[in-house]
């Protein structure tokens, strides 16, 4: 039965939780409490409180003392009462692993070692968590499982993650409060007189946490950095980096490191000299780091790719301080306003870039395609290059597919070489899309500023020059990937697994919901590929792409091949951006061992004595999320100074999800998301149909349907939770 909800509560974006301490103190036994488990343990029968204090040969004053610390030790559930005696608790089964704090208070932990493999998670329910806040390294108890999923309850913190937060500060007369700007940590911590830093009240500063607090007292800190005005673009961005935990500065003996390093000027008799090919780099505008460049050749029918990579393993050997800072990133971060890279700008934008006119080593895959652009011939070398021409996307997309005569002219001897490029990318296109390759189309919004403040955010351009890069990429992973597999060379794939069978039960729902006629085989690949075929370009097209993504498992790193659903590719992994992506690093030195005709396993493709790759995959799979969560935390940071002073404005929307609370927009031209509550739906009493994902007005039938194109007033602007908040605007 549909749900039904009246008037009267207040919207959600006025809602504000009441904050709580960050956690109790971590329980560490007392010496008497220590003595009390020995004797336990040196029992196969239950003792009452006066055997015990007979045990350890207690007088009568140290009997209240005792009792006080039987109670903290059943708290802690250490030991267990039966009836009037004591034993010690059962034997849990315990794990260690991270916790993963949510904004309504519960945590959720993945065990240490079964990252890498996909593991479930294990729920830690609010009054579970004993005092550990989000990020904290903890041992967990598991206490229940519940419809397939773990329970537990945090028995130790191991070590805590954060000791420092971001937030505003409120000054006092005794010296202030800071509000977290994160709702993971929803506890206000107290400031003396005298650690304020002379912050200024409603600044953004950052805090070392003194003191964790407890259940009667909340926790204490002193103000370490003033950020600067909360409003200000780049103090929000910074939050965001300061928020994710990402690291801001290389440590100086990465730089150092770094300094030393001698460019390569000659090629070697390892090195295969291929400066005489037209290499040339495609990418944006702004880029700076250019670790891939393509050339191509046609000769009978045949085609000739050369996939050259920047030789980044030439300059960072495994364990360096170099290698062991770039492991512990992961991956380079592209925010609005900066770049934090995995290497060193002297090798990211210098030695490894592969600029134009400048020779640079390289790793090279040299592909053959018969005429159906079929792979026939696959070989690899180190070689050294020089980059013809820094193409951006724009300029080939006028170029090869606008066929603008002046730019044609400007690059007439580049040309014929371009345009093969494409012939070949439209062929392995073709091939993909028939074996179920998966091309959503997601629209990527675009912030842009000017200054301190956010001029606007709109959608990031894409043309068919980035499908030709992408298709030269693409071709080239796969085959390194094969080649390895082959070998039986161990490395880190790229794998996707089948999507999450609950979800597309879900997705199913709403795709008919919103009227599409679904394939009647089972989902596969070509199941997939044709919902995604019948929505393109229609009004539901963004709905559909965005659903069906998040059906998806999230791709991940792993040593064992399991394949790329997506991609519909047996064979995949990250080859072809090794300046910023340490799995394609890793990729590079897993293949010049098979090159160099060493043994499987003979070198160290991670820094660490044990070099484990399960490991490796589930530590590199991590620092990509965090990646992601940095780059939507800091969109999200900036869609609020967009609109943080066009409250009462009326925007186009379309209704990107309906739920029991109320309804999910997204904004038509910048692509904002934000929500439109039910309390703020007071024309009518509305029933939620979850099967048609509609809401539907009780008096007047008026349905408001996932898909459905509306208008929207913003009400408000807010910055703690990074949400916006609207209400739906009269017909």
């Amino acid at each position: 039965m549909p749900r039904r909800f009246t008037r009267g509560r207040k919207p959600l974006g006025t809602l504000r939780k009441k904050r709580r301490p960050v956690g109790r103190e971590q329980h560490v036994p007392s010496a008497l409490q220590s003595s009390v488990l020995e004797v336990l343990a040196g029992q196969t029968t239950a003792m009452d409180e006066a055997e015990i204090a007979q045990s350890l040969h207690l007088s009568r004053r140290e009997l209240l003392p005792l009792r006080a610390a039987l109670d903290q030790l059943l708290a802690h559930r250490a030991v267990e009462k039966k009836g009037r005696r004591f034993v010690l608790a059962a034997k849990e089964e315990r794990l260690r692993g991270t916790l993963d704090l949510t904004a309504r208070g519960s945590g959720y932990a993945v065990p240490e070692g079964e990252q890498a493999k996909g593991g479930k998670d294990v729920y830690i329910a609010a009054h579970n968590l004993n005092g550990a806040s989000h990020g904290d390294s903890i041992l967990v108890a598991l206490v229940a499982s519940n419809r397939g999923r773990r329970e537990g309850r945090v028995i130790q913190i191991l070590r805590r993650a954060v000791t420092r937060i971001c937030g505003i500060f409120t000054a006092s007369g005794a010296g202030g409060l800071v509000t977290p700007d994160d709702d993971r940590f929803p506890a206000t911590l107290l400031i003396r007189r005298g650690d304020t830093l002379n912050a200024g009240d409603g600044a953004a500063v950052v805090a070392a946490i003194v003191d964790y607090g407890s259940e009667r007292q909340g926790p204490t800190g002193r103000i370490v950095e003033v950020l600067g005005d909360a409003r200000a673009a780049s103090v929000q961005i910074r939050m965001a980096v300061l928020q994710t935990g990402l690291r801001e500065h290389f440590p100086a003996e990465a730089e150092a490191e770094a300094a030393q390093l001698l460019p390569v000027t000659a090629c070697t008799e390892d090195r295969q000299d291929l400066r005489h090919l037209p290499h040339v780099t495609i990418d944006g505008e702004t880029a700076r780091d250019f670790d891939d460049a393509i050339c191509i050749e046609q000769a009978g029918g045949r085609f000739t790719l050369y996939v050259s990579i920047a030789d980044v393993s030439h300059y960072v050997q495994t364990g360096s301080a170099i290698d062991q800072e770039a492991y512990l990133r992961g991956t380079s971060v592209y925010l609005p306003d900066r770049v934090l890279p995995m290497l060193p700008e002297r090798l990211a934008n210098d030695l490894c870039s592969l600029v134009p006119d400048q020779d640079r080593p390289a790793f090279t895959a040299i592909l053959s395609f018969d005429a159906a652009g079929r792979r026939v011939g696959a070989r690899y070398a180190k070689s050294l290059i020089r980059n013809r021409q820094r193409f951006t996307y724009t300029t080939v997309n006028q170029l090869l597919y606008l066929r603008d005569p002046q730019v044609r002219a400007a690059h007439g001897e580049l040309t014929p070489m371009l345009e093969q490029a494409d012939a070949l990318a439209e062929l392995l296109r073709k091939r993909r899309a028939a074996r179920g390759s998966l091309e959503f189309n997601i629209p990527e919004p675009e912030v842009c500023l000017e200054g301190e403040k956010v001029a606007a955010i709109r959608l990031a351009e894409r043309n068919r020059a980035h499908l030709l890069i992408e298709d030269c990429m693409l071709a080239a992973n796969e085959a390194v990937a094969e080649t390895l597999a082959t070998a039986k060379h161990p490395v880190l794939y790229r794998i996707h697994e089948y999507p999450d069978p609950g979800k597309l039960e879900t997705f199913t729902d709403a795709a008919k919901a919103i009227g599409l006629r679904l394939p009647a085989s089972d989902p596969d690949q070509a199941w997939f590929a044709q919902v995604i075929a019948q929505a393109r370009n229609s009004p539901a097209e963004y709905i559909v792409n965005n659903l069906l993504l998040r059906t998806m498992q999230q791709a991940r790193y792993s040593p064992e091949n399991s394949g790329h659903f997506g991609l519909a590719a047996p064979y995949y992994l990250h080859f072809t951006s090794p300046i910023r992506r340490y799995p394609d690093l890793v990729a590079h030195r897993v293949l010049h061992n098979l090159l160099a005709g060493r043994a499987p396993g003979a070198i160290r493709p991670v820094p660490g004595k044990e070099a484990d790759l399960t490991e490796a995959g589930g530590h590199l799979s991590q620092c990509e999320r965090k990646a992601i969560d940095a780059e939507r935390n800091a969109h999200a940071r900036c869609a609020c100074l967009f609109l943080m002073d066009r409250v009462g404005e009326i925007f186009a929307a379309t209704i990107s999800g309906v739920t029991a609370f109320g309804l999910y927009v997204t904004l038509d031209d910048s692509y904002i998301n934000g929500m439109a509550p039910l309390t703020g739906m007071t024309d009518d009493y509305y029933l939620y149909d979850s099967r048609r994902y509609r809401l539907v007005g009780e008096t007047s039938n008026r349905m408001y349907q996932l898909g459905d194109r509306v208008l929207v007033r913003l009400e408000q602007v807010d910055f703690t939770a990074k949400r916006l908040s609207f209400a739906l605007a009269p017909r």
